[in-house]
């Protein structure tokens, strides 16, 4: 809610905060990497205080359907262990300690309650090490203990070439705990080509982020509608299409707020064989527009239903950092799916720890909550 108080008495304490966060930041040393705001799945993502100070948005509750509630599989836990060049190679402590490429990362964790299992030497190893607000998507700064290393950086996963880098908020331009969704959409895409009809089959990625998953879609023969209210998250994906040599594939880049697309969709009459959709907690969209999950994720959902072609192959939803339980995003994709026959599947992506070597199972650590719908 917005406060009633004056604007020249909240701006004293926040006067305050940005010194301390300046002297924080002269305090833990190394490098700063001046870059791109990084973006969560195609609105802004901003500090968690931000939030408070939005007027809080009104529900967007959704009418019961009519029909059978689709049948479920749950809980299904969907676990990557290593993939190319990524892996988990421990945790703990509130830390994490990841391979990228060539690069050694550690970023903060809330969920690593339990102690490493590697010894020191190993986690000082990295070469990159994130400082700053340990909320999820709080912002901060890189420290290279090493060597200093540049924004940017070569990465390949499933085949696709894109470029790693180190933002504000944490995050380098992936997150590949959803590689267990890209694999299933690759192999659901081969396995239906012929169902193409001289048309390739159609894949909607909505708050779309560096273009990862777009790319793998259209590797795999999709032509691909990529959703992002981010110019400079559409710049990066599009650097990632160019350095993948998919540049001659037909993926649409739009730079839009989600929900003012898909309400344009419909009424369009345009259909999807596959959409995928990974909102954030909260974000803004390119011209102002606020998005609560809470408020706006039961819209959405209908909204995607409803450009769903009859004989669809699939529907995704993940979500991060919320305080809800993976049951409260099964029930609403079985109600969203109501009539529509079919499947729905919900539980948690996890990693696995890896070791140094990336091929030493270890502990689960737990990234997000998914429900994703399947045809029968």
């Amino acid at each position: 809610m917005m406060s009633s108080k004056p604007q020249k008495r909240r701006g004293k304490p926040a006067e305050k905060g940005q010194q301390r966060r300046k002297q924080r930041n002269s305090d833990a040393g190394g490098q700063t990497v001046k870059h791109q705001s990084s973006q969560r799945g195609g609105r802004q993502d901003v500090a968690p205080n931000a939030e408070k100070r939005t007027r809080q948005a009104e529900p967007q509750w959704i009418a019961m359907k009519e029909g059978a509630r689709p049948a479920e599989r749950l809980p299904r836990i969907l676990e990557s262990v290593s993939a190319d060049g990524f892996h988990l190679i421990d945790s703990g402590h509130g830390l994490k300690l990841e391979q990228y490429g060539n690069y050694r990362i550690v970023r903060p964790e809330a969920q690593a309650l339990w102690p490493p299992l590697l010894d020191d030497k190993v986690w000082q190893s990295a070469d990159a090490i994130f400082t700053g607000d340990t909320d999820e998507d709080g912002m901060g700064r890189w420290r290279f203990p090493h060597a200093a290393l540049g924004e940017t950086w070569p990465l390949e996963i499933m085949g696709i070439d894109f470029l790693g880098r180190f933002t504000s908020f944490r995050h380098v331009g992936i997150f590949p705990e959803q590689i267990a969704h890209w694999q299933w959409m690759r192999d659901v895409l081969k396995a239906n080509e012929q169902k193409k009809r001289g048309e390739p089959l159609k894949v909607l990625n909505l708050f779309g982020y560096t273009g990862v998953a777009s790319l793998v879609a259209a590797a795999a023969g999709a032509a691909v509608t990529h959703v992002d209210a981010s110019k400079k998250a559409i710049g990066w994906a599009r650097e990632n299409q160019a350095l993948s040599g998919l540049g001659d594939k037909p993926v649409r880049w739009i730079c839009e707020d989600a929900m003012k697309f898909i309400e344009r969709e419909e009424r369009r009459g345009n259909h999807y064989d596959i959409i995928l959709t990974d909102p954030p907690k909260f974000g803004r969209g390119p011209n102002g527009e606020v998005w609560h999950l809470f408020e706006h994720l039961p819209r959405m959902l209908d909204l995607c239903r409803s450009i769903l072609k009859p004989d669809a192959l699939g529907l995704v939803l993940t979500a991060y950092s919320i305080r809800a339980s993976f049951y409260s995003v099964h029930e609403l994709m079985m109600e969203t799916m109501r009539g529509f026959g079919g499947i729905v599947e919900s539980g948690e992506l996890v990693i696995r720890e890896g070791g140094e070597d990336g091929k030493t199972p270890g502990r689960a650590l737990s990234t997000s909550l998914y429900a994703r719908w399947v045809p029968a």
